[in-house]
């Protein structure tokens, strides 16, 4: 037999057979390495319905003690957003108006919410809510000869449809109770449980002004802040502290220390605010936490 060169048709063949070796999946003793599997999405919310303002006619004022029997029409409004609800009361007259608020939801006999005019409250979610208010209203009388402050009542009814959010935030504390002449050492956790959020927020815990209160904190996030108008003093029945790590998962710790004088009560109440940043377009929110009481 006559050896020569190897045809081209033999050298294909050897080339495929080697090529299709090494493409050949590992023997059965060496494992596939395994793919990680998926992290748990976090939680999102969605997006916070925008403000709504409900309105009832403006109505006469219902005089206190030997006003006159009828003041100035004030109407009022409630505006809705989030987790909160603003009550304002407008009279038809050059002047101001101040006052508190309460209200029953449904039957409920005793208060659902109530706040001061104008300022934030919390929201109890979808209901009909009777509002009453108690207006005073000063800075400019109807007519010359009234220049007392008119003081009274009026009211309304709501029907408030818009739904609590889902909670993005949450605050606890431990211990809840506070003792008169002793020094109590608060633990607040904040948590962040939805994705909204840039991980930066701010805890305030304030006590009753001019009560005698003293609320401090050794933590360096935490300072009591300036009393406004006088920019070398400081409240020292709150402090503010400034989280700037959240994240789901990630809790914040802040150390508080309240201190009450002996015969002396105080409540401590905690609000919790917050950014929801979407590019340049920015939103927020204030959440209320534990009310601490004494005794």
């Amino acid at each position: 037999m006559r050896l020569g060169p190897p045809s081209s048709t033999a050298l294909t063949v050897a080339a495929l057979t080697l090529l299709a070796g090494a493409a050949a999946p590992a023997s059965a003793t060496t494992a596939a390495p395994q793919a990680a599997p998926p992290a748990a999405p976090a939680v999102r919310v969605a997006d916070p319905a925008p403000a709504a303002t409900h309105c009832v006619p403006a109505a006469p004022l219902r005089l206190q003690g030997s006003q006159r029997p009828a003041g100035p029409a004030v109407g009022l409004c409630v505006t809705v957003s989030g987790a909160s609800m603003t009550v304002s009361a407008s009279a038809d007259c050059a002047c101001t108006t101040s006052g508190t608020w309460t209200a029953r939801r449904g039957d409920a006999r005793d208060a659902t919410a109530s706040g001061t005019l104008g300022a934030r409250a919390e929201y109890a979610g979808p209901g009909t809510y009777a509002v009453t208010a108690t207006v005073s209203i000063g800075g400019g009388p109807r007519d010359a000869a009234s220049t007392t402050p008119l003081t009274g009542t009026v009211g309304g009814t709501f029907a408030l449809a818009a739904v609590l959010p889902a909670p993005t935030h949450r605050v606890e504390v431990a211990p809840a109770t506070l003792r008169p002449g002793t020094t109590t050492t608060l633990t607040y956790k904040v948590t962040q449980v939805a994705a909204e959020g840039d991980g930066s927020a701010r805890l305030g815990v304030i006590g009753e002004p001019g009560s005698g209160v003293s609320v401090t904190s050794p933590d360096a996030r935490c300072v009591n802040p300036l009393t406004s108008g006088t920019p070398t003093r400081r409240s020292p029945h709150a402090v503010d502290c400034t989280l700037t790590d959240l994240a789901v998962g990630r809790p914040a710790a802040v150390t508080v220390r309240v201190t009450l004088p002996s015969g002396s009560c105080s409540s401590v109440v905690s609000k919790l605010g917050y950014w929801t940043p979407k590019g340049q377009q920015v939103s927020g929110a204030m959440l209320n936490g534990p009310t601490l009481g004494c005794r």
